[in-house]
């Protein structure tokens, strides 16, 4: 009988052989204790956290956490239903109020978690016989959520503004169109040119999604992303974004202005049939959205920070994944796998934690390290990182 895992063997073998050098495995470490948005305890060690996505640091925030504490006291530990049913308390609704507050938009929808609000929103919108053309180093939610939904899928290079045009233009006559596009793409840190692209999608009659889960909260002069930085907020159809960033909780949304956007509770899948939030992440959540309308010196400070580590990691001889830091992530680039791990793990030994990402997730094959920035790291931490750097990169052998 064939082995239904065998077609992971060699990924076996590749963690397997990874291990066998005596490597410190990556991908399974233990935070024994949280101190605080920056900072945990990890193999008894005090360590500095870079790779958290926390940009804003609000999982500390003294309001957050009395909101959560209140609505368990209140409501308990969780609503066992689906928001269509029973699962929909007065905090969902609070949530969703103040994400329109938020975005300045007519309409909010809230899921469990970020990943369902793209493979929810995606797979409803654009069905069979639609065309999606999208970046082809979007987020595995959104590969998903076109799978899930059955439509023509028509990726384009990684923001080429002419490859996207082309094959706009190929779509037949009368068809449904969705572009999709991220404000901040993950891996490198590198942010999309919004203004540009969406102009092309509407001349092309195509709506507009854009994911901008690695924006919210700091990129814009009101933290609502790149599409607002870029002026074209107002011509983007659907807005999606998480919880678990900024906001520093669980979950995830959608925003809209389009005046049939309510029919979705009614027909999205990944919302219609899964539990909705607990009480306590609602109410963390909104009130963290609250105060992120009002964040403007955390996130002047989180661009110092980006701008700082930046030119410090270029200085030293690092290769980065973007000539200028675009976004609050900055990923260096590591010769290999192999090589990438032993740096991880130099880097955990001095007290800092990264994220290293490997194929097939990276771009064009890179292993990276990638660095996430938060509006907590003080101006000494960012150095006290640099340094830690400079010494991890000697020693496993980069620098």
């Amino acid at each position: 009988m064939e082995d239904l895992f065998s077609k992971f063997d060699p990924l076996i073998k590749q963690r397997t052989d990874l291990l066998a050098t005596g490597v410190t495995d990556p991908f399974s470490l233990v935070m024994e204790r949280v101190l605080s948005p920056t900072v945990a305890v990890c193999n008894g060690k005090e360590t500095i956290l870079l790779g958290t996505y926390n940009y804003i640091g609000m999982t500390f925030d003294p309001d957050v956490i009395a909101a959560g504490e209140q609505a368990l006291e209140d409501f308990g530990t969780g609503t066992t239903g689906s928001r269509v049913l029973n699962g929909t308390y007065a905090g969902h609704r609070a949530v969703e109020e103040a994400l329109k507050q938020f975005y300045a938009m007519d309409y909010a929808m809230v899921f469990s978690t970020g990943y369902q609000a793209n493979l929810g929103i995606i797979s409803t919108v654009a069905g069979k016989g639609d065309y999606i053309v999208l970046d082809i180093d979007s987020h595995a939610s959104i590969w998903d959520g076109c799978k899930l939904g059955d439509a023509e899928v028509v990726p384009f290079k990684h923001n080429d503004i002419e490859a996207m045009e082309k094959r706009l233009k190929r779509i037949p006559e009368g068809a449904g169109k969705l572009v999709i596009l991220e404000g901040v793409y993950s891996m490198l840190g590198d942010i999309a040119p919004l203004k540009e692209m969406i102009r092309i999608a509407k001349a092309n009659g195509a709506m507009v999604l854009v994911d901008e889960a690695h924006s919210m909260g700091f990129i814009g002069p009101n933290g609502r992303g790149v599409a607002e930085d870029q002026g074209v907020l107002d011509q983007v159809d659907f807005v999606i974004g998480t919880f678990s960033k900024s906001v520093g909780t669980v979950g995830g949304f959608c925003v809209s202005n389009h005046p049939k956007f309510e029919i979705l509770r009614l027909v999205c899948r990944p919302y219609v049939f899964t539990a909705s939030l607990p009480p306590s992440v609602v109410a963390t959540a909104a009130t963290s959205i609250r105060k992120l309308m009002h964040a403007g010196n955390k996130r002047a400070h989180l661009w110092e920070n980006s701008r700082v580590l930046h030119q410090g990691l270029r200085d030293l001889g690092f290769q980065l994944g973007t000539s200028e830091p675009q976004s609050a992530i900055i990923a260096v680039i590591m010769p290999d796998l192999e090589h990438g791990a032993g740096m991880w793990e130099a880097l955990l030994h001095e007290g800092l934690y990264v994220n290293l990402a490997r194929p097939p997730a990276t771009p064009a094959g890179m292993t990276l390290l990638r660095c996430s920035l938060c509006a907590e790291h003080s101006a000494e931490q960012v150095q006290t990182i640099i340094g830690m750097f400079e010494r991890a990169g000697k020693a496993a052998g980069i620098l």
